[in-house]
Order: C-alpha cells, then structure tokens, then sequence
C-alpha cells in the first residue's frame, strides 16, 4: 500500500462546528476502513494548516474517493500528497543512477 499526507483546512462551516470535529475524525476512520484504507494518525495542527491526515491506500481510486467523499461533507478543504518511506526514496534514487 502506498503512503499519503493531507493537509486540512477548514471551512467557514467546520469552524462554526468545530465542537464535532473530533466526532467527524472518528466517523472518517470508519469510512476509510471500510474502503480498505489504514488511517495511521490525524493531528489539528496550528500554523498554515488546521490538521494533517496521514494514511495508507491500496490505490489512487481509492484516496480519489475517500478525499471526495470527506471534502463533499463541507467542512474542510484538503490537498493530498504521496508519500515515501526510506526504502521506497531508496529504490527511487537506484533508479536515477540507472
């Protein structure tokens, strides 16, 4: 599975329910697991962004879905970045040197 991060920020209406926002990372979980994607942490953060979600999924199609289906909610927008783990950047920088 490959690893991603995205970053959170929140609309004008997560703000005013902000008191649901952990409710809503629970709820998220569920869903992602049932797509057959491994929520490993979602953080709120300060700073440029509310939070971060870092997850593992089978597929691009996949974490399509899951960030369609958690932004359509209205209460964040996201951006979603692939991620690498050592030995992934490993096997990417072999590849240069061919």
């Amino acid at each position: 599975m490959a690893t991603f991060i995205s970053t959170i920020k929140f609309t004008d209406r997560g703000i005013a329910d902000i008191k649901n926002t952990c409710q809503r990372a629970k709820s998220f979980e569920n869903s992602a697991q049932k797509m057959g994607i491994k929520v490993h942490d979602i953080l709120w953060t300060a700073g440029p962004f509310d939070g971060l979600i870092v997850f593992d999924a089978p597929d691009d199609q996949a974490v399509a879905a899951l960030m369609l289906r958690l932004s359509s909610a209205g209460y964040i927008h996201t951006q979603t970045s692939r991620a690498y783990r050592p030995e992934e950047m490993e096997s990417i920088l072999e590849l240069m040197s061919s």
